[in-house]
């Protein structure tokens, strides 16, 4: 007899969720995580009274009900919309691209004079056929936006120039012909009350945890210990690279804390230029209204992505992506259940995580039924 039903490697939102779920169906899980912290790139630090995303903004949003519902079991989350602003050269932008960006951008005022003036600048590109991701930007949105607002943070994301990037990334690019700055169209959004951190504490409450613990530094006794193996990590490392090394991009960001109550007066401003280093600075107590008489910032700085550093962005290129499916195909071949970002080398939103999660606890019991 094993001692658990599950040994969950990654103690990040899908192996909590999962842990949960099975915890609550009467399995014994252990969650083994080689950071110090439960939560993976969710977790959220207190520091001057403030909720400090550490890994970057995390804001939840969702269209899906039946996710809303299972999540606020474990929150309640507060009425936060995204609403980022842009930065360009001591200009500024509202975003999403809407009427309020093109009124700043060319003194329209009616979505026809917007319409219109975009339209012109897709004329005049004349791009029928995008060979790459500045033609496709240019065909979508003309070249003001793009010159101003997509370009340079683009570049700075990927570390390659637009002309380079191939046009898929951005296959279309919201533009909305309203004075709306809401950035996300779903109809459940905010942070939760407390941060992130309370909810995978509630989510793993009933599993055994262990942190600081690395599972290829004792993976043989570790395996031994469980029935069934659920694996959140980097893909590839899973099978020692064996097909090669997945790509991705890294970020690094860096965290300050500051003796005055409001430095930018939003959670997010973004800086769209290429010699700005960094793509945007974050202002933890926004998003949680914080009235706090200091306040915490983050840079966040994209990087390359080096063996040893946190892997943030998965490069779905047509040469990753047939290597993430040869692994994948490993994977369910060795029976190892794989999920979440990482192991799916997906990059996706919170609610996808969560509901990939509960459809892989379906998947488990339609097994046992079998």
């Amino acid at each position: 007899m094993k001692k658990y039903d599950y040994l969950i490697v990654g103690a990040g939102l899908f192996g909590a969720v999962f842990a949960h779920e099975m915890t609550e169906r009467g399995k014994k899980c252990l969650v083994v995580e080689r950071r110090e912290h439960i939560g993976g790139n969710i977790y959220t630090e207190t520091v001057e009274g403030i909720h400090v995303h550490k890994y970057g903004a995390h804001i939840f949003h969702t269209k899906r009900e039946d996710v809303w519902a299972y999540i606020n079991r474990f929150a309640k989350f507060n009425n936060f919309v995204n609403s980022p602003i842009a930065r360009f050269r001591g200009e500024t932008y509202n975003l999403p691209f809407n009427m309020n960006t093109f009124s700043r951008l060319w003194g329209v005022f009616t979505p026809e004079e917007a319409a219109k003036k975009i339209a012109e600048q897709r004329a005049a590109a004349g791009i029928t056929d995008p060979k790459n991701l500045e033609e496709q930007a240019i065909s979508l949105v003309g070249i003001d936006v793009y010159e101003k607002l997509i370009k340079g943070y683009t570049e700075k994301q990927w570390g390659r120039d637009a002309v380079d990037l191939p046009a898929f990334i951005i296959r279309r690019v919201p533009v909305r012909f309203t004075y709306d700055n809401n950035y996300f169209n779903d109809p459940h959004q905010g942070i939760p009350e407390g941060g992130y951190t309370p909810i995978v504490e509630k989510l793993l409450a009933g599993s055994e945890v262990k942190l600081g613990c690395d599972f290829f530094s004792d993976r043989k006794a570790l395996e031994g210990m469980a029935e069934r193996v659920v694996y959140t990590g980097p893909l590839d490392k899973l099978f020692g690279c064996r097909f090669g090394a997945l790509e991705y991009r890294g970020l690094r960001f860096e965290t300050k804390v500051l003796d005055m109550e409001n430095f930018q007066g939003n959670a997010v401003v973004n800086y769209t230029a290429r010699e700005v280093p960094y793509t945007r600075v974050i202002e933890h107590k926004h998003f949680e209204f914080g009235k706090q008489p200091k306040t915490v910032i983050s840079y966040e700085y994209p990087e390359k992505w080096v063996e040893g550093a946190e892997p943030y962005y998965p490069i779905n290129d047509e040469k990753n992506t047939a290597l993430a499916a040869r692994y994948l195909a490993l994977a369910k071949e060795e029976r190892y259940l794989v999920g979440g970002r990482l192991a799916t080398y997906r990059y996706y939103d919170m609610d996808a995580v969560i509901a990939e999660a509960l459809s892989a606890v379906k998947e488990e019991y339609r097994g046992e039924m079998k």
